[in-house]
């Protein structure tokens, strides 16, 4: 049942999303995933100016004389919101929580999509796949997508993308493009995710989406505080009026962004890094400018 509160955010998110598409992010969406849904059309023989990554190496191999694949542009694409709701994304210490961030970007992104004729459907996924909305096209489709990113409850607390990753795979039959929403957050343990990263974004467009809080860097001196973790439960007592405390807070949360940074490099993907309690719309409009820059070289 939807509280009055969920009701309220829902409404917020979609005015605000539909007057950012409408008037802030119009054209952007299409011209930075134009060329991207690509399907196969045929092979034929080589012609002279073709690229020649395009040949069919067995094809040519089986007829004696060089082929190449043709491709041509999708009309509509596929996008795919796979959205964390493990524990960690229920924090927040500014005006909003990780999820709220989360919601609002991913109704921007499907609100742009289905106005451009576009297919959109969401994962949600914690420590397991918690619930699978399959893409389709419309307005109401986009608002029940709003609405599970606001008020689903899920089971599970902790996080486990690379089996979100597989399990997606698994779902989508053909190129689409997938917005991973996540603090990216995951525990040592489960250290399968960039191997699946690696292995989904060969078959597909693979968009991380990064929301951290401030105070996951920098924590505020307010002498001594018991924080909980929101995924395991477990607890501890800081000594926050500590420079030490603080300096090593700050380290260890520096090193956390390095290694996901270095990570994302060796998949050689690019994330769009937000931060609540800031604007998300001009990181967005860079995000989507980049590529199209890639786009058209």
């Amino acid at each position: 049942m939807l509280t009055p509160e969920i009701r309220r955010k829902i409404r917020d998110i979609e005015i605000r999303a539909s007057h950012l598409v409408n008037d802030v992010l119009a054209g952007q969406y299409r011209s930075a995933f134009k060329g991207r849904g690509m399907e196969f059309e045929e092979v034929r023989p080589y012609l002279f100016g073709d690229d020649v990554r395009a040949i069919d190496w067995n094809v040519s191999a089986r007829m004696g004389d060089p082929h190449v694949k043709v491709f041509r542009e999708e009309r509509e694409l596929t996008v795919i919101l796979a959205v964390d709701l493990s524990g960690s994304l229920g924090f927040g210490t500014r005006v909003e929580e990780k999820r709220e961030l989360v919601a609002a970007v991913a109704a921007t992104i499907a609100f742009s999509a289905i106005r451009s004729n576009d297919r959109v459907g969401m994962l949600l996924f914690t420590d397991r796949v918690e619930s699978f909305v399959p893409p389709k096209k419309g307005a109401r489709h986009v608002l029940r997508i709003v609405r599970d990113l606001l008020a689903f409850e899920p089971e599970g607390r902790g996080t486990d993308i690379g089996r979100a990753l597989d399990e997606l795979a698994r779902n989508l039959s053909r190129r689409s493009v997938v917005c991973v929403a996540s603090d990216f957050m995951q525990p040592a343990g489960g250290a399968s995710w960039e191997t699946a990263l690696a292995r989904f974004r060969r078959r597909h467009d693979l968009i991380p989406i990064v929301v951290t809080d401030p105070f996951e860097r920098l924590i505020p001196n307010v002498g001594i505080v018991e924080l909980e973790d929101l995924e395991t439960g477990a607890r501890r007592v800081f000594d926050t009026s500590s420079r030490w405390v603080r300096e090593a807070w700050r380290e260890i949360a520096d090193d956390r962004t390095a290694s996901r940074d270095r990570l994302f490099r060796r998949a050689r993907l690019e994330p769009l890094s937000l931060e609540t309690g800031a604007d998300f719309i001009a990181p967005l409009r860079s995000y989507f400018a980049r590529r199209e820059a890639r786009t058209a070289r």
